[in-house]
């Protein structure tokens, strides 16, 4: 892995945890997300040349805060911060931010930041959106051409979504046991809903857009990490690795959609099948069936299968458990149900 490359995926996968953070702080999407691009600058200056940090998350939460509080001092005509060399040799500061930032409190700000994203006052495009710009870090131009519009009409979405946001007074405290069981749904929903616009496009002549999968199975595994315990989020995840498992497979040499009994099977990508397999039979033995559950079961019954056709026929024990399963969720239907 190239130098660039390793810190590029660094920023990436500390980027939630960051921008959680620095939204518990600042109270504002924009301060935050401005604060963590100054710390990925400041990152990409020193990382190269003292190596990474201990913990990329803490030590971007703790440059991108004070960046952001040296701005606010400037304003107000007060003391300015440290020159940039002192400022950027944080060994001592990062090691005691690491020992407080536990990964309890990087659950928290990281929900919190999915729950804003994810507020019942948004649109589901305007959800997906935002969630892609905070969360994820897409540019509004990837974004945009996602989504096959223009990228002057994005960067309206995502800005009357941050204006939505901030005229809802949305609470930035730790959020609670009920609120966290209401709003997981929606989270879900959103990348449920990511997910199937990357699967099966709705506009111009793309029929796949893996990146928006992609993304989605990202978010579904951090969400996961967020609550390992909860069977839904692991069928949510086993399903969209199954479907995504297809897709070199689901086109032709011509980009026309090829059938599931028509594939070559011998293109699925096994490993994400087999992580698949692994939480969809985990979160069935919770016996608590839901929508994600039974659609997760489903497709594991056709990604068993050497031909099509062969799990449905070949895998008896299988297809009982998935019918068992179906008939316990009509019977015992999860909240937001319909909607995931």
């Amino acid at each position: 892995m190239t130098e660039l490359a390793w810190i590029d995926a660094a920023l990436s996968a500390a980027r939630p945890k960051a921008v959680g953070a620095l939204l518990r702080y600042f109270r504002d999407l924009d301060q935050a997300e401005e604060a963590f691009q100054e710390a990925c600058l400041r990152a990409l200056k020193t990382w190269p040349v003292n190596g990474p940090p201990r913990d990329p998350a803490a030590w971007l939460i703790l440059v991108g805060r004070n960046v952001a509080l040296d701005d606010v001092r400037r304003r107000s005509k007060t003391q300015a911060l440290p020159p940039e060399e002192i400022l950027s040799d944080l060994d001592d500061a990062e090691a005691d931010l690491a020992e407080r930032l536990d990964s309890a409190h990087y659950r928290d700000d990281v929900l919190r930041l999915l729950f804003i994203c994810c507020h019942p006052d948004l649109p589901a495009v305007q959800q997906i959106a935002l969630a892609l710009r905070i969360v994820s870090g897409l540019t509004v131009g990837e974004i945009a051409r996602a989504f096959l519009v223009g990228e002057a009409a994005m960067e309206q979405r995502i800005t009357r979504a941050k204006s939505r946001v901030a005229a809802a007074a949305v609470p930035f405290e730790t959020p609670g046991a009920v609120e966290r069981s209401e709003r997981l749904g929606s989270v879900a929903a959103m990348i449920y809903l990511l997910f199937n616009e990357g699967y099966s496009a709705t506009g111009g002549s793309a029929h796949v857009r893996a990146s928006l999968c992609e993304e989605a199975i990202r978010l579904a595994r951090l969400l996961l990490g967020l609550f390992p315990g909860e069977p839904e989020i692991m069928g949510l995840t086993a399903l969209l690795l199954f479907q995504h498992a297809r897709a070199r497979a689901r086109l032709d040499s011509d980009g026309n959609i090829v059938l599931l009994e028509d594939q070559d099977r011998g293109l699925w990508n096994r490993d994400m099948i087999a992580e698949g397999l692994a939480l969809v039979d985990k979160a069935l033995r919770h016996r608590r069936p839901g929508s994600y559950q039974v659609q997760a079961a489903i497709a594991a019954l056709h990604a068993r299968g050497a031909a099509a056709g062969h799990g449905l026929g070949g895998d008896r024990c299988a297809l009982c458990h998935a019918r068992k399963t179906t008939a316990l969720a009509r019977r015992h239907p999860q909240p937001g149900g319909r909607g995931r």
